[in-house]
């Protein structure tokens, strides 16, 4: 007698069955497969290095004192570590004036991108979820305003407030600062698939006025883009050069960007004051604010990019 097989008997016409094991088995797939690219990591180092190389210079510039900083290796530590005694140098000198200007970047940040970013949310959530003669125009407005850049708006801008007086003031950097036509677009486009009109359609039907439905509902639902749009606007705001520069001639509404300038003109004039130690240690005061935010509201902002891009 012969052993009983495990595997059934081939009959005419039909094809032999593979083996549960070999079916079983994984494949490797060469397109999920990751890839290296040698001229690719060599890219990615050299932006890595362009990137953190001026920012580990003026870190190690801010432990120094003004003669080392214009005199020894940039790259290294050297002399006494004088980080603390420029800090207070910086925060103390002119009366405090980077105290000030510290002040003033804070509110046109609260103020300016704040707004911006709940404008931009009001008005991309009505783009994303209403009808209303017009929407198309609108839309292209919004997608024209995107392409133009803020520095080509900054001096039409300038005459228009200055016609009206709003010049030299905390409100000619805040108000042109509300207005974010591409976080308006993030939002609309974020909305248009992480709200669903069923949700809102269910909420009216219960009884919900439009205000509650947004404060409840759509609030929660666009948190990651909210916080998105959010960063970007603090970003901007924070870096904001070219309007306050042209909008701004008394020093007491300077911001950061502004101010650490107007020190740069000053110790470069023939007879000015050597005070590059603190214009030093001012930028790093500067970056430090931008950073940990970053680093607070990176996994929200991760989120906000990623979410609604692969619909279910």
């Amino acid at each position: 007698m012969t052993a009983p097989t495990s595997e059934p008997a081939v009959t005419a016409g039909e094809r032999p069955r593979t083996p549960v094991a070999h079916r079983l088995r994984p494949r490797r797939n060469s397109f999920l497969q990751p890839r290296r690219s040698p001229l690719l990591s060599v890219l990615m180092t050299l932006v890595l290095i362009y990137c953190l190389v001026p920012l580990a210079w003026l870190l190690i510039a801010a432990t120094k004192t003004q003669p080392e900083i214009l005199s020894s290796f940039g790259l290294w530590f050297s002399g006494d570590f004088v980080l603390g005694d420029n800090v207070v140098q910086t925060l103390t000198y002119d009366g405090g004036v980077f105290v000030r200007w510290l002040v003033n970047t804070l509110v046109y940040v609260v103020v300016g991108a704040g707004g911006a970013t709940l404008l931009a949310t009001l008005a991309g959530y009505g783009l994303a979820h209403f009808d209303f003669p017009g929407k198309r125009v609108v839309f292209a407005v919004v997608l024209g305003a995107i392409a133009i850049p803020g520095t080509a708006l900054a001096v039409p801008t300038f005459l228009m407030f200055s016609a009206i007086g709003l010049t030299n003031g905390p409100w000619a950097v805040i108000l042109p600062s509300l207005v974010s036509p591409f976080g308006l677009y993030l939002i609309w486009t974020y909305a248009t698939s992480a709200v669903p009109s069923e949700l809102i359609e269910a909420a009216r039907v219960d009884g919900a006025g439009e205000v509650r439905i947004f404060v409840t509902i759509v609030l929660r639902l666009l948190a990651p883009g909210f916080v998105t749009v959010l960063l970007f606007n603090v970003v901007e705001t924070w870096n904001n050069y070219f309007l306050p520069l042209i909008m701004l001639s008394d020093p007491r509404w300077f911001p950061l960007t502004v101010g650490l300038n107007q020190w740069s003109t000053q110790a470069n004039q023939p007879g000015g004051q050597p005070i590059y130690h603190l214009i030093v240690t001012g930028s790093v005061l500067t970056v430090v604010p931008i950073v940990l935010i970053f680093l607070v509201m990176q996994r929200y902002w991760q989120s906000g990019l990623t979410a609604g891009s692969v619909k279910a």
